[in-house]
């Protein structure tokens, strides 16, 4: 297939694959399939009736939902329009939800359920530019402004009969340079930038992409990441798509595990955190196993990390080895495998760093995780580790078409078809952004491996600490080792101007409470709880362990736990849950003071 435009993409993808399963969805407690040629009649008749409503080319309209077929069709029925989809967290507050409606010019909000329509209800009224809801659920009161979903599909069958209304007419009006998306950025200070993709940006990115990584017809994705951010929507959405895959989407993050083994994905795309956690949770099953047991399994674990040094260069271990690592994967590795399905190909991950450790352990079982880097910005990757030669502590080399550069001062530049055309109605921060020759300052700090020029990434430059003696420290990787602790969930570096490191850290609750009924602590108070002494000495052994690999400088000192975990309601977390290290700071001076007081 040869297209320009994700219009085009999607008008030859259902004309390619008819009969073939595009996406399974939950419905009844049972996986119910839609065929490529279902989803182009329900885009169609979703596209004539926004139609129906006057929204054309050129057009905002947001989509507000959790990954669902509805989000999939909504999109390619705005993109066949030539209209712009704006996509919006659900997990947003009305406040941020408004700021983002107001200033993309948004004339209509496609919103999931009765919680999400009333988000937008609270605000629709100070909202000039907003004309209405549709609503998923079928939800229906046109008195104030909410169409059910189904009822704009009945006014698109009208508008089809009236108007000979076609969506692969309608797609051939979209152009590579017509704006595509508008999606916000997070950003840990301030209010989110509208990122502006072009379909030439995403379909560079598709390309691109496929010709780094396979991915076919036969392939089957578990999709719940967000589809509101780029990430999700580029590898699994629309490449998925293009390939004439199926895509699942998952009941809900808690049902990840569940949906794995009921769905048996061969490509799954997420972020670290879900590694990290399948990792902790093999470990603490082992430490409970009998002695014999767990020395089948550190020893399995052994040979995998010798034969993982052929597997990561695309290549099978012989001999000895061989033998070895067949006997290690039918007592050990063969049940992880089955956890995750029993087919998979190969992990994607991307949207945080991935720890080495974590990466290594999947790879001693022959589960490939090929961690990728980018940003919203670069509609998103940049770089990305390849399935003959994935290497852990890199995010991989460029990607085809996408140039990379490090500044003097070590920032990753980027160039490339790849790159947005700016943030809308913010000339200023394009600018600052994206330089006179078409280069954009990702705000990393990285560097090349000289042997097979891989990609590292050591830190965000706003985040480097400068000790008060002088020396320079990222925090990232220091974060990156704290994490990789099953007891610890989120966590914030601090030594800016400081004399030593210390660090916040939130538990992970799940798991310090099963550690604490073990030891007959009570975990009905967790401010009580933070504060006892076991638990305290629990978290300091932890601590003292992920900073083993770390210089003396770099070593966190003094640790603070805390009770709550940092939310988006609270301001301190953005929708990819990633820390806003400024609000942290301020809202936790006091404590931060404390540490180093004296």
């Amino acid at each position: 297939m040869t297209y320009q435009t994700i219009s085009e993409m999607f008008s030859q993808s259902v004309n390619a694959n008819k009969e073939k399963p595009a996406y399974f969805e939950k419905i009844d407690d049972k996986w119910e399939p839609l065929t490529y040629g279902d989803v182009e009649t329900l885009v169609e008749r979703f596209a004539a009736g926004l139609a129906s409503l006057g929204i054309g080319k050129d057009d905002k309209v947001a989509i507000q939902s959790a990954n669902r077929v509805r989000w999939a069709v909504s999109d390619y029925a705005i993109a066949g329009l030539g209209a712009v989809s704006v996509t919006v967290y659900p997990t947003l507050i009305p406040a941020q939800i408004k700021y983002i409606i107001d200033n993309s010019d948004t004339t209509y909000v496609i919103t999931e359920n009765r919680d999400q329509t009333g988000k937008v209800l609270s605000f629709i009224q100070d909202s000039p530019k907003l004309n209405g809801i549709i609503a998923m659920d079928n939800e229906h009161n046109p008195e104030n402004n909410i169409f059910g979903f189904d009822y704009i599909m009945e006014q698109g069958d009208q508008y089809i009969k009236d108007q000979g209304f076609s969506i692969h007419d309608s797609a051939k009006t979209a152009k590579p340079d017509d704006l595509l998306t508008l999606i916000y950025t997070s950003g840990t200070t301030g209010n989110p930038k509208g990122v502006m993709l072009t379909h030439k940006n995403l379909i560079s990115n598709i390309q691109s992409g496929k010709k780094a990584i396979d991915i076919g017809p036969e392939d089957i994705f578990l999709s719940f990441l967000p589809l509101s951010h780029v990430f999700e929507r580029m590898t699994g959405h629309y490449t998925g798509f293009s390939s004439g895959a199926t895509t699942y989407y998952a009941e809900g993050v808690d049902t990840v595990a569940d949906n794995m083994g009921e769905v048996r994905p061969t490509i799954m795309v997420a972020v670290p955190r879900l590694y990290e956690k399948i990792h902790a949770k093999v470990l603490d099953k082992v430490s409970k196993d009998p002695a014999i047991r767990q020395k089948i399994f550190w020893w399995a674990i052994g040979t995998g990390e010798k034969a993982a040094e052929y597997f990561t260069r695309g290549k099978e271990p012989s001999g000895f080895l061989a033998f070895k690592f067949k006997i290690a994967d039918k007592l050990v590795f063969s049940k992880l495998k089955e956890k995750v399905g029993g087919r998979l190909r190969f992990f994607v991950s991307g949207g945080a760093p991935l720890s080495a450790a974590v990466g290594k352990f999947f790879a001693s079982a022959n589960i490939p995780i090929l961690e990728g880097y980018g940003l919203t910005e670069t509609s998103p990757v940049i770089t990305c580790n390849r399935e003959e030669l994935y290497k852990f502590g890199t995010v991989g080399c460029p990607i085809d078409g996408v140039e990379v550069k490090i500044a003097d001062d070590g920032e990753i530049l980027c160039k490339g078809d790849n790159v947005m055309i700016g943030y809308y109605k913010n000339d200023e921060a394009t600018k600052e952004s994206i330089d006179e020759d078409g280069w954009f300052y990702t705000g990393d700090i990285g560097m090349f491996e000289e042997e097979d020029g891989y990609l590292k990434i050591t830190d965000r430059k706003k985040s480097l600490l400068v000790t008060s003696g002088g020396k320079n420290v990222a925090p990232a990787p220091m974060e990156i080792a704290l994490t990789s602790s099953k007891y610890i969930e989120q966590c914030l570096v601090i030594g800016d101007k400081r004399n030593f490191i210390s660090a916040l850290i939130v538990p992970s609750f799940e798991w310090l409470n099963e550690w604490a009924t073990e030891q007959g602590i009570s975990t009905e108070d967790r401010t009580t709880l933070i504060k006892n002494p076991a638990v305290l000495e629990l978290f300091d052994a932890e601590v003292t362990l992920a900073m083993n690999a770390f210089s003396r400088y770099e070593q966190v000192k003094k640790f603070t736990l805390l009770s709550k975990e940092w939310t988006i309601e609270s301001g301190e977390a953005t929708p990819k849950l990633s820390v806003k290290r400024k609000n942290v700071l301020s809202n936790y001076a006091d404590v931060i003071d404390e540490m180093y007081a004296g």
